[in-house]
This record gives C-alpha cells, sequence and structure tokens, in this order.
C-alpha cells in the first residue's frame, strides 16, 4: 500500500520519520517529501514560492514514482495541498486523510481562515524581507516532552508566508469524491483548529476519528498515528 505523507508549516518531510518507519516495516511503500523552502530544501525558498510551489511539489512526486492507489495525509498546513492536489489529479488517490489540518474552502487561503487573533499573531512575525514567518514554540505544536522539544527546535525552519496567503482555487468540491477522513487531536487540542472540526463533524461524506496525541502527532505520539493510519487504509 502506498503512503504518501504531507507536513505542516515549520516543518519538513523528517517529521514523518518515526511514522514511516512503522508502516514500512508493515511493508507499506512511504514517500515523504519536503515542500520547496521547508526543512532541508529552505535555501530554495525565493519570492515566487506559495502554495501552488508546493502543490506541484506533490504532483510531481505522484508522476515521478508513478504512484497510484496513494492514501495521501495531510498534517496541519497541508491539508489545502492534499485538497488542491484530490482536484487535479484524483485517480491516483485512494483515501485523503487530514490529519489537524486545515480545510480551505476555494476562493480563500490557509491565513484567511484562521482566528483573527492567530492571523495578526502570525503576520508579526514575517521577516525583514517578508518571505518568512518566525518559529513558533514547540509547546503550540503540542510538543512538551523535553527530549521530542528538543529534536523538534534543531529542524524547524521559517516557513514561507506565501504559501499562507495565496488563494486556493479548486474546480471541484473538497476531496472531490474521494473517501475522506479528518483525524483530530485531543491532548492537547488544537485552538486555531476549532471551527475546522465543528465544520467536518457537521458533513456527512466524512469520516472523523480522534487521537489523543499533540498536535504534531507523529512526533508525540508516532505509535498510535501509525496504527490509526493502518486502521483507517485497511477498512477501506
Amino acid at each position: 500500500m502506498n503512503y504518501l505523507l504531507m507536513h505542516g508549516a515549520w516543518h519538513g518531510g523528517w517529521c514523518w520519520k518515526h511514522v514511516a518507519q512503522g508502516l514500512r516495516l508493515q511493508g507499506h511503500e512511504v514517500h515523504t517529501p519536503t515542500f520547496t523552502g521547508c526543512g532541508e530544501r529552505a535555501h530554495l525558498l525565493n519570492q515566487k514560492v506559495g502554495l501552488s510551489t508546493f502543490i506541484q511539489d506533490v504532483l510531481a512526486v505522484i508522476k515521478n514514482e508513478e504512484l497510484n492507489e496513494i492514501n495521501l495525509v495531510g498534517h496541519s498546513f497541508a491539508g489545502p495541498v492534499i485538497s488542491a492536489v484530490a482536484d487535479r489529479m484524483p485517480e491516483k488517490i485512494r483515501r485523503l486523510i487530514y490529519l489537524d489540518a486545515l480545510i480551505v474552502p476555494s476562493g480563500e487561503s490557509a491565513l484567511s481562515i484562521l482566528p483573527l487573533e492567530v492571523q495578526q499573531e502570525r503576520s508579526r512575525t514575517i521577516d525583514e524581507e517578508g518571505l518568512r514567518m518566525a518559529i513558533p514554540s514547540a509547546e503550540k505544536m503540542g510538543v512538551f516532552e523535553k527530549n521530542q522539544v528538543a529534536w523538534l527546535n534543531r529542524r524547524l525552519t521559517p516557513h514561507p508566508i506565501n504559501a499562507y496567503k495565496e488563494t486556493l482555487h479548486l474546480q471541484h468540491a473538497i476531496g472531490n469524491g474521494i473517501p475522506k477522513t479528518y483525524i483530530a487531536v485531543t491532548n492537547p487540542s488544537y485552538a486555531p483548529l476549532e471551527k475546522t472540526r465543528e465544520w467536518v463533524k457537521q458533513q456527512v461524506d466524512w469520516e472523523f476519528e480522534e487521537l489523543e496525541a499533540g498536535h504534531d502527532a507523529m512526533i508525540t505520539s508516532p505509535k498510535e498515528l501509525t496504527e490509526l493510519l493502518i486502521k483507517l487504509t485497511t477498512n477501506t
């Protein structure tokens, strides 16, 4: 089975290390690419890098790795990215899994759907070049254990602001008819996504799961997350 795991803001493909290991031990094929301008690709950031760039990153991986029957997982900021990929390449995707992720309607941006106070807070952290949002504390991502905090802080990179500001354009309804599941973390619950979670609960064509983990569940609870991903995808 194929898993394509997409990271959130300030992260890179590295954050999936332990989940990817767990899935591979079960015999699955796993890809954990990093968006342009993030992680080990932070040096590629320029004024043109935005949400469209991220979408192209994922489409290119699918094409060049010749992937089919993909379980496409998007964490946090990667929510609008996987929505766009499903909109453009639905024939390649088996299931969409939004892991404590943003659900951005067509015509909106990741920044515009966040609570006003969060928009203001993140806008205040933009660097002098107008390219990057500063790295938040690990605690804001639901990571509190000392070793996990240190591991996270060594790897996080400032996030391309244009990816947050660029409007998402979809030709179809979110998910494009593909089976989709939302995983909400509960320990602690990630406050900026409260409205998103409530919206998903009201939809008749979404599955909704909860996981007792921090927002960065792949770091705080990799074993539990791996087990949940396998459960969701093998029951399809």
